[in-house]
């Protein structure tokens, strides 16, 4: 079996690539030898914004008040029911368009059942509930572009 010599420079030139692009990853092959350079990515959700109109004098313009909304449940990284992707890909939430959806939030699931899943590289693969317990949230949009690590629905 040759020895796989790597190239360090164009690995540079892949990482710089990637820097530049904004990509998460980059994946080439040539022949046999394949080389991935991945970079880890944080997913910072905005928080929403509610308005509240506040009291003013007679004849006065309204003044808006801008308010930021506390989520009550900011992390579900850590969330012990958290079902976290295993790769990269894009996440479905039925078997194929115009099916029903796998499950829904209030949905009783058994361990091992299918809650959704993942296309990557051409390939389905199922997302399996790791225990049995309630959907209580889905975290994910139907095609929706997932990381690898990212919490997808919540089992309890």
């Amino acid at each position: 079996m040759a020895k796989f010599e790597m190239d360090t420079e164009f690995i540079r030139k892949l990482a710089s690539l990637l820097e530049e692009t904004g990509l998460g990853e980059i994946e080439m092959a040539d022949g046999d030898r394949r080389i991935r350079v991945a970079r880890p990515t944080t997913i910072a959700a905005a928080a929403p914004v509610a308005q509240m109109a506040v009291a003013t004098p007679a004849g006065a313009a309204p003044a808006v008040a801008v308010l930021p909304v506390v989520a009550a449940a900011a992390d579900h990284a850590s969330h012990p029911g958290a079902v976290k992707s295993p790769m990269v890909g894009t996440a479905y939430l039925s078997p194929e368009p115009g099916k029903p959806v796998f499950v829904h939030v209030g949905d009783k699931v058994t361990a091992g059942q299918t809650i959704l899943i993942i296309e990557a590289m051409k390939t389905f693969n199922p997302i399996k509930a790791p225990k049995a317990g309630t959907v209580t949230q889905i975290l994910v949009d139907d095609k929706q572009p997932v990381e690898f690590g990212q919490p997808l629905i919540i089992v309890e």
